[in-house]
């Protein structure tokens, strides 16, 4: 009970519980003590597609599955303890069984937050190893002149660029402090860079973390991006 009250207060506070779209699921699934509420695609707007077929509202997303958005599309979706909210022209795989804490960006933009454990994404520049974490990506793609953006908006993370598997570095952030852009241009001195803050907003942070029962780390801090 007390883990919903604070989630509903922080909802509140980010404005998010609107009459209706995700913020009122979150709203109505809190309300009845669903929490987290039932795991699967949560919110489409768009072209979304699972495994090439059009895609539904309810729809679980299962180890093994390919999310793709189009143009002017959206996806908000659960899977266990981590929420995801996958933008538009986005190409997103989970591992099978035998590797279900494996993420692949194969390109585009989403933002994640993930409960306890180690997870792994998989960008085209960048082995990422996460925990207790919230994230976000933007992947351009393959080729010599590829770059990922990378925010760790909290948590603990192992970031490796591919091209310079020597330059990994491990840090932890509560609120945005270090992102990233890592390249994958060998006539580049360093392949990571330091990035601003870019389409990303805690007020998403706080829908997402909502949606599996908890708040951001800087909840009633004052902090605001």
């Amino acid at each position: 009970m007390e883990n919903r009250r604070r989630t509903l207060k922080a909802l509140a506070a980010a404005g998010l519980l609107g009459p209706a779209g995700i913020s009122g699921l979150i709203r109505d699934a809190l309300a009845k003590g669903e929490v987290p509420i039932k795991t699967g695609l949560q919110k489409l707007r768009g072209e979304v597609l699972v495994n090439h077929r059009v895609a539904s509202e309810g729809q679980l997303i299962k180890p093994g599955d390919t999310i793709v958005t189009g143009r002017n599309s959206e996806a908000i979706y659960v899977i266990g303890q981590d929420a995801y909210m996958q933008r538009e022209l986005s190409t997103v795989s989970f591992g099978s069984e035998a590797l279900q804490n494996l993420m692949r960006v194969v390109s585009g933009k989403i933002l994640s937050v993930f409960g306890k454990g180690a997870r792994t994404i998989q960008t085209s520049t960048a082995t990422i190893g996460i925990r207790g974490t919230g994230c976000y990506i933007e992947d351009e793609g393959t080729g010599a002149k590829a770059r990922t953006y990378f925010c760790l908006c909290y948590g603990s993370v192992d970031l490796t660029p591919k091209a310079a598997p020597q330059e990994a570095m491990s840090y932890s952030t509560t609120h945005h402090e270090k992102p990233m852009y890592v390249h994958n241009d060998m006539k580049m001195a360093t392949m990571m860079v330091p990035a601003e803050v870019i389409n990303h907003t805690d007020d998403e942070l706080t829908l997402l973390e909502g949606l599996v029962g908890r708040v951001t780390p800087f909840y009633g801090t004052g902090l605001k991006y």
